[in-house]
């Protein structure tokens, strides 16, 4: 299928400000089941100088410098993907890792070992308990362990739109029962360090098929990948209750939310100077957008 992806971000102001550094990462990453076929950054006012790098984790940013003063900040990034979705079903793990619980094995460990460290210390009593409830029989199989714990995520907890900066605590996350998609992930990540096993936290964009005919359609979002020994990091999203990576689009993969803020900089003002930012997401299967088109041209 091919995707495309509108993302508009823009920032208004009272007066004239001077911006400083912006770090955009706003690319989706390249891999066996999604490649990037074009790419459109278009920013307003231009950048005095724009430069394109990559984090520790390998994913894509963007920098861009400016020059003078402006009352509005516009980002417009235009993509068209090639998305592959896989069904976890078709995934083969190494033997010893298909029940739980299982060992990484010793030459994978020093890479692996940031992303089985729980983040969140406080939270093992409260986790761990939780976690024994999913843990019926032993060994416990390992994918459906983790597409167990996915489904009951995505069935008992509200998926709620939450505005304020960073993550819900994962222990408040399970007391309420609630939380964004951030917050969702965050817990899922937790809980499976919780036994063992490394996980990565995702963000990039959640494609919805219902909604490739409308002007507005997908989003912004967060899931987790899970790697198992064998096929590698598999997606895993606890807000939709997707297994696998179908409708889901790869931007960044890395240890702490915080590390996948997908734009941020700074202005020189006051406070008082800010008014407002408003984002606007669109995801949609590329033959829709080009049959709108043709229709508008006839």
């Amino acid at each position: 299928m091919i995707l495309s992806i509108r993302h508009i971000t823009t920032y208004k102001y009272k007066r004239p400000v001077a911006f400083g550094e912006h770090r955009m990462i706003l690319l989706p990453r390249e891999n066996h089941d999604q490649k990037v076929l074009d790419l459109n950054l278009a920013i307003t006012p231009e950048p005095a100088d724009l430069r394109w790098t990559q984090d520790v984790f390998g994913n894509h940013v963007a920098v861009a410098r400016f020059a003078g003063r402006a009352r509005v900040l516009r980002f417009e990034s235009n993509v068209r993907l090639d998305h592959l979705p896989v069904d976890i079903a078709g995934v083969e793990i190494e033997s010893y890792a298909r029940t739980h619980p299982f060992a990484y094995g010793a030459p994978d460990m020093p890479e692996l070992a940031p992303f089985i460290e729980p983040q969140c210390p406080a939270a093992d009593d409260a986790l761990v308990r939780w976690m024994r409830t999913f843990l019926s029989e032993s060994p416990t199989d390992t994918v459906a362990l983790l597409v167990k714990l996915t489904k009951t995520i995505r069935a008992t907890f509200t998926h709620a739109s939450r505005h304020e900066k960073g993550v819900q605590d994962p222990l408040l996350t399970l007391k309420l029962r609630r939380g964004s998609c951030r917050d969702l992930a965050v817990l899922m990540i937790e809980a499976v360090r919780c036994l063992g096993m490394a996980a990565r936290f995702v963000s990039g964009y959640l494609h919805l098929p219902d909604h490739d005919a409308e002007d507005t359609g997908g989003n912004m979002h967060a899931w987790l990948q899970v790697y198992l020994p064998g096929p590698g990091w598999i997606d895993f999203d606890p807000s939709s209750g997707i297994v696998g990576n179908r409708d889901l689009i790869r931007v960044a993969m890395v240890r702490l939310p915080s590390q996948a803020i997908p734009l941020q900089g700074t202005y020189t003002g006051s406070a008082s100077d800010y008014l407002e930012m408003k984002v606007a997401v669109r995801v949609r299967a590329a033959d829709v957008v080009e049959r709108r088109r043709a229709a508008v041209a006839v």
